[in-house]
């Protein structure tokens, strides 16, 4: 059976009247059947009285049930042949959708991958970086090198059917999406342009602080790369590269876990060098010196220090 539509672009929103209609309007104008599904997710702000007075959306209704539960509810009754995933505060570019639906129809692939521009809400850009292909999707998603945003890819709607989002992975659920269908080993076509306007500085979606958010999204971030280095090494697919793409990223992340728990953050560091004994600190200079000479933790106490000397300095 023939689907109904050639992209369907799933949207979750909550309280986002003030950019929803911008993002929908992207999405709109194609030659290419497109398929709008909005789910609302108990917005207050007026967002379900604007969808309900548009007429070529499918809106979905809820109640603060999540982002995931949202998508997943769209994608359950989407018909489009590519599925899109789109933050209500991002955009799409001008002929993306139709030019990476033609780049599906003429390669048959099961991911269209593209770029994108980052700005911030005055539409200042930030970044414009176009997807460049490697031979090794998994390591550039692990972190081997510039992975994009899953708004910028279509995905091939019967390839997705065993990947939904996972709540348990709220706050880097794109993240792990990406990677799970990399394992799937997708056949890849990539798009030389750039897809998607993705907006910095916006207001946060969940009513709690940025140092517990900061640390859910930490934990999440650790949790996944366990759950994925794993896997491939249980399938004799981890290889040196995808190691050291993933360690890259670690190292990252066990510095922002010392922010809060120095304990939590030497352990990612100890996983670090039992993947990769030969793991080479990236940090040069000063601070390259001390992790190098002091240790990982005696250096993050000294960074520590130096946050809360400076944190003085500025609220005076």
């Amino acid at each position: 059976m023939s689907s109904a539509f050639d992209i369907s672009i799933i949207i979750p929103a909550y309280n986002r009247l003030w950019c929803l209609p911008e993002a929908i309007e992207s999405c709109r104008g194609a030659v290419c059947k497109i398929e709008i599904i909005v789910i609302d997710d108990g917005s207050t702000d007026g967002t379900l009285q604007w969808l309900e007075k548009q007429p070529d959306i499918i809106v979905v209704k809820q109640s603060n049930s999540g982002k995931c539960a949202a998508v997943n509810s769209g994608f359950k009754i989407a018909k489009g042949k590519y599925i899109r995933f789109l933050d209500s505060d991002d955009m799409l570019a001008e002929d993306a959708n139709d030019e990476q639906f033609a780049l599906a129809v003429k390669t048959g692939a099961d991911i269209v991958v593209s770029g994108t521009r980052d700005f911030y809400n005055g539409g200042q850009t930030l970044y414009t970086r176009c997807f460049v292909d490697t031979d090794d999707f998994i390591a550039q998603q692990l972190g081997e090198g510039y992975g994009s945003h899953y708004s910028a890819f279509i995905f091939k709607k019967e390839f997705l059917e065993d990947i939904p989002h996972n709540p348990e992975f709220a706050y880097r659920d794109d993240r792990l999406l990406i990677l799970e269908a990399a394992l799937k080993n997708p056949f890849i076509a990539v798009h030389p342009g750039i897809a998607l306007a993705h907006r910095l500085g916006h207001n946060d979606r969940l009513q709690i602080t940025q140092g517990v958010k900061q640390r859910m999204q930490n934990y999440q971030q650790l949790m996944l790369y366990k759950r994925i280095v794993n896997q491939l090494a249980d399938e004799n697919r981890l290889t040196k590269r995808r190691i050291e793409a993933a360690a890259k990223v670690l190292w990252t992340l066990a510095h922002w876990i010392a922010i809060y728990n120095l304990t939590e953050a030497k352990e990612v560091v100890n996983w670090i060098y039992e993947l990769n004994p030969e793991f080479i600190i990236p940090e040069k200079g000063a601070l390259g010196f001390f992790y190098n000479k002091a240790g990982f933790t005696a250096t993050e106490k000294l960074l520590r220090i130096r946050r809360i000397f400076k944190g003085r300095v500025f609220n005076k």
